[in-house]
């Protein structure tokens, strides 16, 4: 087409998972939360709901300060997206002007956000064992960027290992993205007040209830923040809607129904992890609410489909180190059991 720029037409997007437009699937493949929203969540969405004739409030300040005092940073070492798939453009927008390092297997926004910015990328393979080895990284250009723990692997890194990456080259910026930190990974967080050169991004899609709402973050010295905010208010200083900020300020709120639902989900991980391994499943050890697997005799290619005819929905990949592998999100315990069952019959 005459009108389409050509490093547009050359795209790979980014393709999520699979959103079923009937209710009777299991939901296994986008790593959802498996519980609604805590009671105030939709309480406070609804009341913001009644005044939305007006703009947002372009700062997020209410949001800024409980996001703030939830992770036990000040309010300018942290800063608010829609959703953190926008909080990593305006990373690889502003913040990657020397090139970026990512890991070969990761989340698939990395390749198609460095392609769109048209970004020099170095991709740098995963250990034999599907483990991050920051050594690898210790010549990179530019900025550093892998999800800890890693997505789909579910495999994480110790803080002390980031560190040391970290404090090597203080000129050299590391951006570690903890979407999934809060089901047994080790947090950056509380180290970006020592390090002008890290920055965490986070999520309220995973351990919040709130995938839905879209809302992101990141946490880091102010002068990366303030970076972050010229991207943002250069593109639309609206992004994060009213109702939005609403259900993230009473979702923060909420800690107690916070924690209950991780204990639940680390509970059915656990549960699940057993009951896979006893089928003779090899399942990688998991800090994340998903589980990534494979089974010595029948492949990942077709044990996707073979589950969806079944009405059960996980995430399969069709590349060629990971194909033998499922992802599978953790459910309600009743969900896991309906896997466990299925994939029973599929292996007898």
């Amino acid at each position: 087409m005459r009108f389409l720029d050509s490093r547009v037409a050359q795209l790979a997007p980014y393709v999520p998972g699979e959103q079923p437009q009937t209710n009777d699937f299991i939901k296994l493949n986008t790593n959802e939360s498996a519980y609604p929203p805590a009671p105030g969540v939709v309480e406070a969405v609804t009341a913001a709901a009644g005044r939305l004739q007006l703009y947002s409030d372009p700062t997020c300040r209410p949001l800024l300060a409980e996001l703030g005092a939830y992770l036990e940073v000040p309010q300018d070492h942290v800063f608010v997206g829609n959703g953190s798939d926008e909080v990593l453009a305006f990373c690889f927008q502003g913040l990657m002007g020397q090139g970026v390092a990512y890991p070969d297997i990761t989340y698939g926004f990395y390749p198609v956000f460095a392609q769109l910015y048209g970004l020099a990328a170095q991709v740098i393979p995963l250990r034999e064992d599907l483990r991050i080895d920051l050594a690898d990284y210790a010549t990179a250009k530019g900025t550093i960027i892998f999800a800890n723990p890693n997505a789909p692997t579910s495999l994480g890194l110790p803080a002390a290992a980031i560190l040391e990456l970290v404090t090597a080259d203080p000129e050299r910026l590391v951006i570690v993205d903890e979407a999934y930190v809060e089901f047994g990974g080790q947090s950056m967080v509380p180290y970006v007040k020592e390090h002008a050169n890290l920055l965490v991004v986070g999520t309220f899609s995973k351990s919040w209830q709130l995938a839905g709402a879209r809302l992101g973050y990141a946490v880091g010295q102010p002068l990366l923040i303030n970076e972050l905010n010229r991207v943002k208010f250069s593109f639309n200083p609206y992004s994060v809607n009213a109702m939005t900020m609403a259900g993230g300020i009473a979702a923060l709120q909420a800690r107690e129904y916070h924690r209950n639902c991780l204990e639940q989900t680390l509970a059915a991980r656990s549960w699940t992890t057993r009951a896979l391994e006893k089928m003779g499943f090899e399942v990688l050890p998991s800090q994340t609410n998903f589980l990534f697997v494979k089974h010595p005799a029948v492949s990942g290619a077709v044990l996707y489909p073979a589950l969806k005819k079944r009405k059960i929905l996980v995430r399969w990949f069709a590349n060629p180190r990971i194909e033998d592998y499922l992802r599978i999100t953790i459910g309600t315990q009743a969900e896991m059991e309906q896997l466990a069952a299925a994939l029973q019959e599929l292996i007898d």
